[in-house]
């Protein structure tokens, strides 16, 4: 059974005044209340800041928002981007962690060695390479081309390639930065149940999303985080609406404000 708890868990990023780019982070991160000191007498950017909590299987928890409020930072430490500065993580379970659909693909390989890199990051064997391999070859619908470097695809062709590989490897948890679906017109309705197909087979999704609607179909628990923190966190009608009242009233304020 899979399961998925963070404990205690902190990201701290240390700042460097060597640049106008430093510079603008630490303003920002000061008029948020997010600066601090390492051990090292470091100042850091306080990205996350004491996150707790445990999933199970059947779970799906979306991370909502304003932008800046530590969502995607969580989700990478989850998947193993970021090493915690103090906490942990602890995974029971295959993940597959769609941060960026395109993400380890070398353009200068061939849609087919491409595929066989993936299998073998993920640990299969030959036998499950080639059904890996005629998996996206039959839905992203590249026929040769597979046999030809990435580098002399179309647009439209590498995004097939990128989403079939992605969602080709069905994980127990299942972590997405956006529900992102891609593609032209007539790939995009195969795209959507091929990803949905993905997110009902998984035992634990982790979603990170701006789009309520999809909260609201898909995910039974809500995290609200802001600041670094966890502001709320409970069942998805309970969160989602406290968040939406304080972003209509932030919103009615600002043009209160304006006027």
């Amino acid at each position: 059974m899979a399961t998925v708890q963070a404990e205690e868990l902190a990201i701290e990023f240390p700042l460097y005044h060597a640049s106008a780019r430093s510079l603008k982070k630490t303003v920002l991160a000061a008029a948020s209340g997010r600066l601090g000191q390492d051990t090292q007498h470091r100042v850091v950017v306080q990205a996350l800041r004491d996150i707790s909590f445990r999933l199970e299987s059947g779970d799906r928890m979306a991370l909502i928002g304003q932008n800046g409020a530590g969502k995607t930072t969580l989700l990478r430490a989850l998947a193993g981007v970021y090493e915690p500065t103090r906490g942990r993580v602890r995974i029971r379970g295959t993940v597959n962690a769609l941060l960026d659909p395109s993400l380890g693909m070398n353009p200068e390989l061939t849609g087919r060695e491409n595929v066989m890199l993936r299998g073998l990051y993920a640990g299969l064997d030959a036998r499950g390479i080639a059904r890996l391999e005629e998996d996206v070859r039959s839905f992203a619908g590249l026929g040769d081309f597979m046999e030809l470097p990435v580098r002399i695809y179309s647009s439209g062709m590498s995004v097939r390639l990128a989403f079939a590989l992605a969602t080709a490897i069905r994980p127990e948890v299942l972590m997405m930065d956006e529900w992102f679906l891609a593609g032209d017109a007539a790939f995009l309705e195969r795209a959507r149940v091929r990803l949905e197909d993905m997110v009902r087979g998984a035992e634990i999704l982790i979603l990170s999303t701006h789009m309520m609607p999809i909260v609201e179909a898909w995910c039974t628990r809500v995290i609200w985080m802001e600041q670094g923190r966890v502001r709320a966190d409970g069942p998805t009608a309970d969160v989602l609406g406290a968040y939406l009242a304080a972003d209509h009233a932030a919103a009615a304020a600002q043009q209160a404000n304006a006027a």
